[in-house]
C-alpha cells in the first residue's frame, strides 16, 4: 500500500508491506538505482546508510515491544532522503509513523506549512517520532522493574528470577536492534551536509540528541536490571544458606537421639536400665535431655 503526502513542493511516500510492482512504479518516478530496489522489496538484516548521487538510503531496525505475553521482534523503516522527496518503506504497522503521518496532513489542510527544508523535516520528525515513542517503551520497562524490586524486597526472590530474566532478554532485543544507530546517524549528518547543505546538519543533530536519550535510557535499565539480579542471587544464596544450616542442625541433633535409641535397643543381658520398670520412660528422658543439651550448646554457640 502506498501513502503520499505532499507539501510545499516536497512529497513523502510512505510504502507499508511493498509489493516488487509498488516499488518498481516508484522507483521509476524518482529514479532510484537497481541495487536500492532489490533492497526494498524485501527486509534487510542490518541496519547501514548509504550516499547516491541525488539521494541518501538509509536502513533502520527497531525494537517491538509486547506488553502481553509474546516474542520481541525487530521492524525496519528504509529511507529513502532526496532533495524534494522522501521514501519510506516499512513491512508493518508502526504507530509512530502513524501518529505523524496525521500531523502532516493536518498540517497541509490548516496550511500550517513547515520550514523551507520541508523533506528534511518530515524525515527528522519520523525519526524523532519513533525515538520518543522508544523511550516511553523504556519507562515502560523501568515501571515494570520497580514492581519487580517490590516482590525481590517483599520475600518473592524464587518468583522474580522469571521477570528477570524476561525484563534482560527485552533490554538484550532492544540493544542489539539500536547497536549501530549512533554510527548511522553520524554518516547520516556527514553525508546530508555534503548533499543538501548545513540546515540538514543541523537536524541530524537533533535526532542524535534524540537517540542518546534512548541509549542513556537502555544503559540506565540494564544496570538496574544487573543490581536487581545481583540483589535477588544474594537473597536467594542467604536463604538456601540458611535451610542447609537447619537441615545440617536437625541431622546432627537425630543422629545421637538415633545411636541413643539403637543402643537401648539392643537385646543383650548387660544392658543398662533396660528390664527395670518404667525403662522406657527412662530412655525418653535420656533423649530428650541430649537433645535439649545438643539444642542449648548450639544456641550458646550461636549457630542458629
Amino acid at each position: 500500500m502506498i501513502n503520499r503526502y505532499t507539501h510545499n513542493g516536497s512529497v513523502w511516500v510512505d510504502i507499508v508491506s511493498p509489493t516488487k510492482e509498488e516499488v518498481l512504479r516508484i522507483s521509476d518516478e524518482f529514479d532510484i538505482a537497481q541495487s536500492v530496489i532489490h533492497e526494498l522489496i524485501s527486509p534487510s538484516f542490518k541496519s547501514r546508510v548509504d550516499m547516491h548521487k541525488e539521494y541518501i538510503y538509509m536502513i533502520l531496525h527497531f525494537p517491538v515491544f509486547k506488553h502481553a505475553q509474546g516474542e520481541d521482534t525487530r521492524q525496519e523503516v528504509d529511507f529513502i532522503i532526496g532533495k524534494n522527496f522522501l521514501i519510506t518503506a516499512r513491512y508493518e504497522s508502526i504507530e509512530a509513523m502513524e501518529r505523524f503521518a496525521k500531523v502532516v496532513e493536518v498540517n497541509s489542510i490548516l496550511d500550517r506549512g513547515f520550514a523551507e527544508d520541508c523533506t528534511g523535516v518530515m524525515f527528522f520528525g519520523i525519526i524523532k517520532e519513533i525515538y520518543q515513542a522508544l523511550f516511553y517503551e523504556l519507562e515502560h520497562i523501568e515501571g515494570w522493574l520497580n514492581k519487580i524490586e517490590q516482590g525481590i524486597f517483599s520475600g518473592k526472590e524464587k518468583e522474580m528470577v522469571i521477570g528477570l530474566s524476561q525484563v534482560s532478554r527485552k533490554l538484550i532485543n532492544f540493544r542489539k536492534a539500536t547497536d549501530f544507530h549512533s554510527e548511522i546517524l553520524t554518516s547520516l549528518d556527514h553525508f546530508g551536509g555534503k548533499l543538501f547543505g548545513e540546515h540538514f546538519s543541523y537536524h541530524a543533530q537533533k535526532v542524535l540528541d534524540e537517540y542518546r536519550k534512548v541509549a542513556n535510557g537502555l544503559h540506565s535499565n540494564m544496570e538496574f536490571v544487573n543490581e536487581l539480579r545481583e540483589t535477588n542471587n544474594s537473597l536467594l544464596s542467604t536463604k538456601q544458606n540458611e535451610i542447609m544450616k537447619t537441615l545440617t542442625i536437625m541431622a546432627f541433633v537425630t543422629y545421637p537421639l538415633t545411636l541413643i535409641s539403637s543402643v537401648f535397643g539392643m537385646n543383650t543381658a548387660s544392658s543398662p536400665i533396660i528390664g527395670v520398670e518404667n525403662d522406657f520412660w527412662y530412655v525418653i528422658a535420656i533423649m530428650i535431655s541430649a537433645g535439649l543439651g545438643l539444642f542449648a550448646y548450639f544456641k550458646h554457640r550461636k549457630w542458629f
